[in-house]
């Protein structure tokens, strides 16, 4: 980065992911801001920008960017953040600290955890500490997050996870730009360290496999008469992947639905319209994820 590009930063003002530092003399309170800024969206430190935005830079002697590292390992979680030196040309530097949203939320300077609000670094709640905490474990223990054992990309429908990208595409989500499947489940995000996840068979696994060895993926889907539910009209169970559970769930809601018809005045052919908007159905039906849950048509 250049003097220019550091004149251009600086001139959008302090913000949520952007902070001043006049000199490391305020080192600390940079690690402080640096801590906040992993808890939030990430963002830069500039240390040789006073408060109002003048550039003034400092003297970095052999010693200045250990010092300022030596207090960014104050943070715990340990985290590396990148310094770059960016010379102005008149024998002063500044030194931007970058970082960004941090993976192992919420991190503590010298055991006490910050967070930002607007251009100000400020202590997190008790409260906020633990929100933070539960939802990290919960990210990094949930059981679709697991490695799949027992299982690789050759036991997948394959066809299936090609649809789906196709789908996306056509839906303006974005091309990967490859089909290798291998490629496909990366940018997905269902592997993870060369290791197939659980996410990715509850997916996309074989059907019949997945029948035979995780009985979690189970739909249940059923028609009553009346509003009590104690007499069935209809009662079924299908096992599979995801997709195949979505498919066999939108077929079982047609085969019900009652379809209504009405002759259009200006035209000699009839118009049937479903009870339900098949396109709200459908995102009700994509929403259904829990263990064991039935899909009620009455």
């Amino acid at each position: 980065m250049t003097r220019d590009e550091i004149s251009n930063l600086v001139a959008r003002g302090e913000s949520e992911t952007l902070e001043f530092k006049k000199s490391t003399g305020e080192r600390v309170e940079a690690a402080k801001t640096t801590c906040a800024m992993l808890n939030h969206r990430g963002g830069v430190v500039l240390i040789g920008v006073a408060e109002d935005g003048t550039v003034v830079g400092q003297d970095v002697g052999d010693g200045t960017i250990e010092r300022v590292a030596a207090e960014l390992q104050n943070i715990d979680p340990p985290v590396f953040p990148t310094i770059d030196p960016v010379p102005l040309g008149d024998g002063k530097t500044v030194l931007m600290i970058r970082v960004s949203r941090g993976a192992m939320r919420p991190y503590a300077h010298k055991n006490i955890p910050y967070r930002r609000v607007g251009n100000t670094t400020r202590r997190m709640t008790q409260e906020e500490y633990s929100q933070t905490l539960l939802e990290r474990m919960h990210n990094e223990e949930r059981w679709e997050n697991q490695p799949a054992v027992g299982w690789s990309i050759d036991d997948l429908d394959l066809d299936e996870l090609r649809r789906t990208v196709v789908e996306s595409i056509r839906m303006s989500r974005g091309d990967p730009g490859t089909t290798d499947p291998e490629d496909l489940l990366l940018g997905m995000g269902l592997i993870k360290d060369g290791a197939l996840l659980r996410a990715a068979v509850a997916l996309f696994g074989n059907n019949r496999r997945v029948a035979a060895e995780w009985t979690q993926c189970l739909l249940r889907v059923a028609r009553f008469q009346g509003i009590d539910r104690t007499e069935f009209l209809d009662n079924r169970q299908f096992r599979g992947n995801a997709f195949t559970l979505l498919t066999q769930a939108e077929r079982f809601i047609q085969e019900h639905l009652p379809i209504a018809g009405r002759i259009v005045q200006s035209s000699f052919v009839r118009q049937d319209e479903p009870l339900y908007p098949p396109l709200a159905l459908r995102e009700a039906l994509a929403r259904i994820h829990r263990r064991d849950t039935a899909a009620v048509v009455r």
